[in-house]
């Protein structure tokens, strides 16, 4: 297994030992060869931007930085599994949007079925929970969603499955679904606060019997998926596609780092492999796209636009709940009914938390 590596760069004028150059090109002729015969990926959010999902991260697209202006104790709350338990109002909204179904894969998630419909793909470890590699036909079992999914639904206190489409209808309209516990109800999405799955620390030693890694789309700041570019052997070649270098790819012989659009960088690739023709057409069949002209990546003003519109739902949907309470306070306050009075307001429909209670029949 690697070992943790220096960020400086080594001698380029040293030559690679398992490709030819430190490019593409040399990458295609490697997986050609045949030597290649085990993939694996490990990617974030940056390959799922051009499918009109904005990462995180970004200073100016990203999602936390939209987030900042609504009154959380901090952007990343959303995904606090401690502050969900107070109000999950903010994450029901936010997932109204992100919801699996409403966007379709991109090309470098179809590039990655194509390893797997030759047998060429270990695993696919995913920070994502948008579930798009299951959307663009990798086999489930090739997947490690790393930072959980949308692709479950459990309870966070007694851990019980709950009913997929009975959750769905509780996100359509962002109210919080409750288990028969009391307990709230969330996909497996990893919050903060939370272990990951337990796939993630299982899947971690077929690291040690890759071929070939390729990192796209991650900035490689979250451990400890940050840290799995360093597991992969001294020996093994490296590919990072990204809109900037991250980690320490570009430190051994055998690393190739390629920025840019991840999408750019995968027609690039497939286009040397021979595989960009039959790529497309089941790219443009996942779409439903007829006659589509070939992609270019959504520009910053389109994400920027996107990212706004997330962030307004979520406002949107905590002013009308606050209004919601606002407006049953008045009512009862007109009432003046001991009965009313009697009447703790935190619990009528909003369900203004943390003291949650089960909906009753």
């Amino acid at each position: 297994m690697g070992q943790e590596q220096s960020a400086e760069p080594f001698d380029q004028s040293i030559p690679p030992t398992k490709l030819l150059r430190r490019d593409l090109l040399a990458v295609a002729e490697y997986i050609k060869s045949g030597q290649c015969k085990k993939v694996v990926f490990m990617v974030g959010a940056g390959i799922s931007t051009a499918a009109g999902i904005p990462d995180f991260r970004s200073p100016e697209t990203g999602l936390y930085s939209n987030l900042a202006r609504l009154d959380l104790p901090r952007p990343e709350a959303v995904f606090d599994i401690s502050y969900f338990r107070e109000d999950p109002r903010p994450f029901y909204a936010l997932a109204q949007e992100l919801w699996p179904g409403k966007f379709k894969p991109t090309l470098t998630h179809v590039f990655m079925r194509m390893f797997a419909d030759r047998g060429l793909l270990l695993r696919c470890f995913t920070q994502n929970i948008d579930t798009l590699e299951l959307a663009a036909g990798i086999p489930q079992d090739k997947i490690v969603f790393s930072h959980g999914s949308f692709a479950g639904q459990h309870c966070i206190d007694c851990k019980e499955e709950f009913d997929r489409t009975e959750l769905e209808e509780h996100v359509k309209i962002g109210k919080p679904a409750f288990c028969a516990c009391g307990g709230l109800v969330k996909p497996d999405i990893t919050f903060f606060g939370e272990a990951l799955p337990a796939d993630f620390h299982n899947s971690l030693h077929l690291l040690d019997s890759a071929d070939l890694a390729i990192v796209m789309g991650s900035s490689l700041s979250v451990y400890p998926f940050a840290s799995l570019p360093q597991r992969i052997d001294e020996t093994v070649p490296r590919v990072l596609m990204n809109m900037e270098k991250v980690g320490e790819i570009g430190t051994r012989r055998d690393d190739v780092v390629w920025l840019g659009e991840c999408d750019d960088g995968i027609r690039e690739l497939a286009e040397e492999l021979g595989w960009w023709e039959e790529m497309e057409e089941v790219w443009k069949g996942l779409r439903g796209d007829v006659g589509l002209e070939t992609p270019v990546a959504l520009s910053e003003d389109t994400l920027e636009a996107e990212v706004t519109k997330l962030t307004d739902d979520v406002e949107k949907s905590l002013r009308v709940a606050d209004e919601h309470t606002k407006w049953v306070v008045k009512g009862l306050d007109k009432e003046k009914t001991p009965s009313a009075a009697a009447v703790d307001v935190t619990q009528v429909e909003t369900h203004a938390f943390p003291k949650a209670e089960p909906e009753k029949e």
